[in-house]
């Protein structure tokens, strides 16, 4: 099983996001564009595990979710890994927040705990709009850039849950479903 951890926005910033970015998807059409139900903050990325992983994952969930309260995450502006002249990755950020982070650290503290792999990189938050293929043209690349800095977008969306995530890999890209649902725990009244 291919499984990776997430933050599902709600349906109305996801759509949100993909009108905002419509003009990216205009200047290079021929990408395979992330559907706008699959965009999604991957906060750990676990890669193929077995299916006894399930369990140990939900129970870190679980344990990390319980000690959280709901997030407000800001989502703005685009940007692309390394950059747009080399672009493998253009992105919809996540703004750095403080409780965003823990939540991130404390989700890998819980799985290094449980067996699964620490990954050293620094959380840089963000949604995977396209994965640009090697050979890409670099008009194309220059036209995603261009189309990049007239995107004005900034909406705020509630993060509800943490969510184990298996990714499908099929001719016409992935598909996601959602194994566990894990909610943080609700502001006192």
């Amino acid at each position: 099983m291919r499984l990776f951890l997430a933050v599902n926005p709600d349906q109305q910033t996801r759509h949100s996001i993909a009108r905002a970015t419509a003009a990216l998807r205009d200047a290079a059409p021929a990408l395979r564009w992330t559907d706008a139900a699959r965009i999604h903050l991957t906060l750990k990325f676990l890669g193929e595990q077995e299916t006894g992983a399930v369990d140990r994952l939900r129970d870190a969930l679980d344990a990390v979710a319980a000690r959280h309260r709901p997030i407000v995450m800001r989502v703005r502006h685009v940007g692309a890994f390394p950059n747009f002249r080399r672009a493998r990755v253009v992105w919809i950020g996540v703004a750095q927040d403080a409780r965003l982070e823990l939540l991130h650290h404390d989700l890998e503290v819980a799985c290094e705990q449980r067996g699964f792999e620490l990954d050293g990189r620094p959380f840089r938050p963000h949604m995977t709009l396209v994965r640009v293929p090697d050979g890409t043209d670099l008009e194309v690349l220059r036209q995603l850039s261009r189309a990049a800095k007239r995107v004005d977008f900034e909406e705020e969306c509630e993060v509800e849950s943490i969510d184990l995530m298996q990714s499908t890999l099929g001719k016409a890209g992935s598909s996601h479903e959602r194994l566990h649902a894990a909610p943080l725990r609700p502001p006192p009244r």
